[in-house]
This record gives structure tokens, C-alpha cells and sequence, in this order.
């Protein structure tokens, strides 16, 4: 890193066509800013799911190796040849990684708007952001409150507007309530408190014991174990009182989402008077919004005629509602930050750290409660 900032280290994944995954750090020049575009000292970014998806893309990385230098590690691990098809659109590229961050602008173009972010923290949405230096525009910044720091501010994008994704898709499909899977998760607890401050009847699907009392401690009224032998009655109870139609599942494979249509068809049936062949008349909903189970997914059809299954993204999503309403998301985040939106991370690491193979083992599980934070700037 040039004392300067003129350039710093970038983290780039790399997939070969010979089915090698590399992971590296790489000296970047950074581009100076436009008229209307900041340069930010990153101080904060964190480790999503989404991020994972690109850093280590389908690779095996039980197969994970380590070279290079303390100071220029390298990772390499192998990709099966069966998930190479999937990667086709990225072979051969070097590419940077870390969609969202914070930081300190530390130069500026000669807009009155980038002008007025000098010297401030800032959050950042625009990829890349596991760089020591980002060049980015100043609308795609967001000033952080004061007293804010960057570690508060990192994870302002991904989570929170996801989670209020959800609550405005669920609005505007006219449904009443909600399902979550991998519910004890930095987002699905974000969502509890979203539903609990706005009054939304929340259904949260766990796999483990632990994970349902770090919900019951934040609120949660609805909480059911996927792993407990009375799961399906106890998921058709909890729909039946909530009227919940709409499901958000981060799982994906397997057969929970066919389980969770089931079961809102026999809570809707309990209170039919005439029966039908082809179900109920009430649209049933799944949204298939992560991949921990990459496996098919499962459906029983035990649920009627009218449902649906689909995969939902946060950025369409955002496209498709009006820049208003962008606003006024952004203005919640802002507001709420410390409290509904607060993140928790288990530890900081630089960029170099966060190439060791005992901490790429640790949040490539992407286990509930482990979440890291990267600090490229971090000594």
C-alpha cells in the first residue's frame, strides 16, 4: 500500500479453465476520483454469503491449499469438473471481491456533493470492497451518523435491505405474514426486529435448539425446529395463528420449502367448509433466496393447486420499486443502524488473515454466529 493511497491491495478470485480456484491479493492502482466521485479508505466489510459465492465460487475447499508469502498469501483448491459449466461466465478472470463496506473519504472529485464528503465515514455499496482503496461515486455512499463507525456502518446494505425487501414484497403481494428460514441468522434476527417494531406476525423456521433461543431473546413469538420430530405440526400451528402465505427460504435444497407449502395448506384448511379437490383458492408462496443446501429441491405436491416457488434477489428487487421508496429504505437503515440493523461480528481480520485456511474454513461453513469482518487497512 502506497502511504499516499494511491494504490493498495485488492483481494481477487481467480478460476482457471484448468479448474483451479486462486485467491490472492494484488497491488491496485487507485483510479482518481471524477467530478462527482470520492475515494474511501476501507476500514470495514464483511463476509456475506453473497460475497462467499464469488470468493470461493463452486470450488472443494476441503481441497484448499496455502503458498505465497505471510504478506502475499496465495490459496488455490480444486473445482469439480461437475460445477465447472456453472462458472463458465467467470473463467480466467481476475476478480475482485466484497460487495458492501464503510470507511473514511480521504479525496474527492469537484462536486459540491463529493466536496461535502470529505473527511466523513461513509458506508458503500458498488463490489470491490475488499480493497485497502475504493474509488466510487458519491451518490453510492451513504454518510454515517455522527458517532457512527465504520464497523457499525459495514453491513448497512446487503442484510438490512434484504430483510426490508421481504416486508415490502410481502406487502405489495397482499400477504399478511411471513416465513423465514435459517431464521437465527445476522439477517433473520435483523427481520425479527423489523416484524416486531412494525407489528408483522413473523414465522421463524431454525434447525437447531440454540438457534431458537437466540430468537426467543431478541422477541421472536414464532419459532419452530426443523430438526424436532413434531416440526410439521408444530410449522402448521404457527401458520394457522399467523395466516403466514409467504415464505423466504435461505436454504434452497432439500424439502423444506415443499414442507412449508404443506404446511400453510393444512393450516388454511382448518378453517374450510367446503372441500376441493384441487385445495384451497389461496395463493401459497415460497422464495428461494440462498443456496446452503445446493441440492434439487424436493416438492411433495400435498398442498393444492394455487402456489408458487421462485427465486427472489435483493437487486431486481430494488429495481423494480421506485426511486422513493429506495429513499426511504435508505433513510430507515440510517435511522436504525445501532438498533434494528446492528450487526455482530465474531472477529476483525486484514486481508491477509483473511487468506489463512483456518479462517476460510471457519465462515466457508457459514455457520449462524460466525460472521467476520474484514479490515483492510488493519495492521
Amino acid at each position: 500500500m502506497s502511504a499516499d493511497g494511491k494504490s493498495g491491495l485488492q483481494l481477487r478470485s481467480l478460476i482457471k479453465k484448468s479448474g483451479e480456484l486462486e485467491i490472492s491479493l494484488l497491488e491496485i492502482p487507485t483510479p482518481e476520483p471524477s467530478v462527482d466521485e470520492v475515494v474511501v479508505r476501507v476500514e470495514a466489510s464483511p463476509i456475506n454469503p453473497s460475497d462467499l459465492g464469488l470468493l470461493t465460487g463452486a470450488a472443494d475447499m476441503t481441497t484448499a491449499k496455502a503458498a505465497g508469502s505471510k504478506d502475499a498469501p496465495v490459496i488455490t483448491a480444486r473445482v469439480p469438473e461437475a460445477a465447472m459449466r456453472a462458472m463458465a461466465g467467470r473463467l480466467d478472470q481476475s476478480m475482485p471481491v466484497g460487495n458492501e463496506g464503510a470507511g473514511v473519504v480521504v479525496r474527492t472529485g469537484s462536486s459540491d456533493a463529493a466536496k461535502a464528503l470529505m473527511g466523513k465515514t461513509v458506508s458503500v455499496i458498488g463490489g470491490a470492497m475488499y480493497s485497502q482503496y475504493r474509488t466510487v461515486k458519491a451518490s453510492d455512499c451513504m454518510e454515517l451518523p455522527a458517532g457512527t463507525t465504520a464497523a457499525d456502518g459495514a453491513s448497512w446494505f446487503v442484510n438490512p435491505f434484504t430483510a426490508l425487501g421481504m416486508v415490502e414484497t410481502m406487502r405489495r403481494e397482499g400477504h399478511k405474514a411471513l416465513v423465514h428460514t435459517a431464521a437465527a441468522s445476522n439477517l433473520g434476527q435483523m427481520l425479527n426486529k423489523i416484524c416486531i417494531k412494525d407489528g408483522i406476525a413473523l414465522v421463524n423456521i431454525v434447525r437447531k435448539p440454540e438457534q431458537a433461543e437466540i430468537l426467543h431473546k431478541i422477541g421472536a413469538k414464532y419459532v419452530v425446529d426443523s430438526s424436532s420430530p413434531t416440526f410439521m405440526n408444530d410449522l402448521t400451528n404457527a401458520l394457522a395463528e399467523t395466516g403466514a402465505t409467504i415464505a423466504f427460504d435461505a436454504i434452497g435444497g432439500g424439502k423444506l420449502a415443499g414442507q412449508i407449502l404443506t404446511c400453510m395448506e393444512a393450516a388454511i384448511n382448518r378453517d374450510a367448509k367446503v372441500y376441493s379437490r384441487y385445495g384451497s383458492n389461496v395463493h401459497k408462496q415460497v422464495y428461494i433466496y440462498g443456496g446452503l443446501d445446493p441440492g434439487p429441491i424436493e416438492l411433495n405436491r400435498a398442498f393444492g393447486m394455487i402456489w408458487g416457488v421462485g427465486g427472489w434477489l435483493l437487486f431486481p428487487f430494488l429495481m423494480k420499486i421506485s426511486a422513493d421508496d429506495r429513499q426511504r429504505l435508505r433513510e430507515r437503515v440510517a435511522s436504525e443502524l445501532k438498533t434494528t440493523f446492528a450487526s455482530h461480528y465474531t472477529r476483525v481480520v486484514s486481508l491477509t488473515e483473511a487468506l489463512q485456511l483456518s479462517h476460510l474454513a471457519v465462515y466457508g461453513k457459514r455457520a449462524t454466529g460466525e460472521k467476520y469482518l474484514i479490515n483492510p487497512n488493519k495492521a
